[in-house]
């Protein structure tokens, strides 16, 4: 029996951009709905011919502002997946939403359209922290959403930002208590970073914007996994809280190395041994799909060496680790030809990683120094 599948669907569109984001997001006048909804559905049939007798485990609306879409389209989307796939019976279909009345407006719709788990762009309950953010919600909206929110959707996510320029241990511990007092399932807390090309970059160049350094952000770290923990939503991924079950299938079967197939711009997905990517700009994928039936702008073979660092990239993000086993099926290598052996037994004398047979983790002391651990064990070539 193959492994189930996820679906990843890309809404291009949002009112404006953030000044940290630097996610393939679009700001237009007007869109036509009719139009994108042929088109997402066009790019799926694509996708299910190549990928044929598979069921799917879970369908992720990401951004953009898929809060943005008519609960129509996306309704036609779930509808063309089950007739296409078939949906596992416990499907998680997820839709990030902003806190936004408009879009808050649209939750009874979409629940009826057959979302069942939402993923708010809160980012921060501080109104000064908003407007720095470049966030178009108040504090009061991001307090009514995800409470409107619990009302329509069986399962609740949402997002906040910290290790924000001068932000002290005890304003985000605060912080942090009043979202883990909303009482859902999973949260997703990142530290904030400045990512090349956004507007952040250009005041971070110029000197105008400092984020904590890595003392001060280690603390925020910290402080962050010791009262998740006590609320009962541990870290289950370096950014990603959840109370046992409640994790995000979805992201789940990214970290764990499944296939998943990705259409609308810029999407991208992998699907057995292929890396697929669809054109970013809304308008260059509208007319490949017009052109082709489908929006794909790269379709290409991944070697087997390529396909072992990323399974071992992303499974060592989760708290689980990486089943090298599976890696070695993945990538039809030997574990010596993408482990360092020695590497992961220095490590492990330090407390920083863990082995247990085929199972391979970083521990909470060695988290903070993933990028470097990843540098060390991971043979790329």
């Amino acid at each position: 029996m193959a492994e189930p599948l996820a679906l990843y669907v890309h809404w291009p569109f949002c009112v404006s951009k953030c000044p940290y984001c630097d996610f393939n997001s679009h700001v237009r006048e007007s869109v036509d709905q009719a139009a994108w909804r042929e088109a997402l559905l066009a790019d799926l049939r694509h996708e299910a011919a190549q990928l044929p007798g598979r069921a799917v485990s879970s369908i992720f609306f990401g951004g953009g502002t898929p809060s943005l879409m008519p609960p129509a389209t996306v309704a036609a989307v779930i509808t063309e997946a089950d007739a296409l796939w078939g949906l596992a019976e416990d499907c998680e279909i997820t839709l990030e939403a902003n806190p936004n009345s408009v879009e808050v407006a649209n939750f009874a719709a979409l629940a009826s359209a057959g979302v069942n788990r939402v993923s708010i762009g809160v980012q921060s309950f501080d109104a000064e922290a908003l407007g720095f953010l470049g966030r178009a919600h108040s504090d009061d909206e991001a307090r009514r959403a995800i409470a409107a929110a619990q009302a329509h959707f069986a399962r609740v996510s949402f997002d906040l930002i910290y290790a924000r320029p001068g932000q002290p241990v005890g304003a985000w511990e605060a912080e942090l208590a009043e979202a883990l007092a909303f009482g859902t399932g999973h949260l997703s807390l990142y530290q904030l970073t400045i990512e090349p090309g956004t507007r952040f970059a250009t005041l971070a160049a110029k000197g105008a914007l400092t984020i904590p350094d890595g003392d001060a952000a280690a603390d925020l770290f910290d402080a962050t996994q010791a009262l998740t923990r006590a609320a009962g939503l541990p870290r289950y991924e370096v950014s990603n809280h959840a109370r046992p079950g409640e994790e995000s299938r979805h992201n789940l079967t990214y970290w764990r190395y499944g296939d998943y197939a990705g259409i609308g711009p810029g999407a991208h997905g992998r699907r057995l041994t292929q890396a697929t990517e669809r054109h970013k700009k809304p308008e260059n994928f509208l007319s490949a799909v017009v052109r082709n039936g489908q929006g794909l702008k790269v379709e290409a073979d991944l070697p087997p060496q390529e396909r072992a660092t990323e399974a071992m990239l992303m499974g060592l993000r989760l708290t689980e680790g990486v089943d090298l086993s599976r890696v070695e099926a993945r990538s039809g290598l030997a574990r010596e030809d993408f482990v360092d052996a020695g590497a992961v037994a220095r490590l492990a004398v330090q407390g920083l990683m863990v082995q247990e047979r085929d199972r391979l983790a970083v521990t909470d002391a060695g988290i903070l120094l993933l990028d470097s651990i990843l540098s060390e064990v991971v043979k790329t070539h």
